[in-house]
Order: C-alpha cells, then structure tokens, then sequence
C-alpha cells in the first residue's frame, strides 16, 4: 500500500470517527493525498476503505478554507507526527518550510478545497462555517 493510501485510510478513519461524534469534517490540505482520494473515487475498492476505515460512505465534496486543521490532534494521537505527505504537492514536491513550521509549532495553517460528506444521503452533523476564501 502507498503511503497516499495509507495516509487517505487514516484520514478517513479520522473521518468516521468526527462524524460519529457530531463533529464538523476534516479539512483536505494535502494535494498528494487528495490525489490518491481522486484516483480511488467510484471505485469498489474505495467503497471497501470507507466502511472498513469509517465505517460509512464517505463523499468527496467542494469545501474551500483556509485556517487551523483541526484534526491534527486527534491524528497524532492516533498515528503520531503527520509525515511529509501532508505537505506534499500533487507532483510530489514537499513544502518544506510548511513542514518546519508543524514541527516547530505543532499546528498546521493550510488552505484547502475539499473534504468529506457522509455518503448515501444519511445526515452528517450540521459543519460549521469554514474561513472561506
């Protein structure tokens, strides 16, 4: 499994896990693991990684921002520091500054352009207002 894979299944773990909960859905800042999310949507093998990490449809969906990620905690708790992919552009090229800023800092301020839906038309808890651009 590739590390954009892995990482997608952690996101979407997280996912299911803020959704369980009644909190508002991930924020999508990395563009190299959207791009695995884009390469795997509609497909069965990507049904299967939903239910299995978060045990319920999962849609992609426009959601532009810019702020705090949220989850980032909870991910680390999870999972640990978040590795480079998070800051890895669609090509491939790390954003290394953004990287030494989360390393310093602990926080990650990104942008982003979408994020996950509850699937199958079952209700997601109400999310509140992003920063939009």
């Amino acid at each position: 499994m590739s590390t954009a894979t892995t990482e997608l299944r952690r996101f979407l773990t997280i996912t299911g896990h803020r959704f369980k909960n009644g909190q508002s859905a991930p924020e999508m800042f990395s563009p190299a693991v959207d791009k695995e999310w884009h390469d795997l949507l509609g497909t069965p093998a990507y049904e299967a990684l939903c239910l299995e990490s978060a045990g319920q449809p999962i849609r992609h969906v426009a959601n532009n921002g810019h702020g705090p990620i949220a989850w980032v905690t909870a991910y680390e708790e999870a999972y640990g520091p978040l590795p480079e992919i998070w800051f890895t552009d669609a090509d491939g090229n790390v954003d290394q500054a953004a990287v030494a800023r989360y390393r310093e800092s602990g926080t990650v301020v990104a942008e982003w352009d979408c994020g996950p839906a509850g699937g199958d038309g079952d209700l997601v808890p109400d999310q509140p207002a992003t920063a939009r651009r």
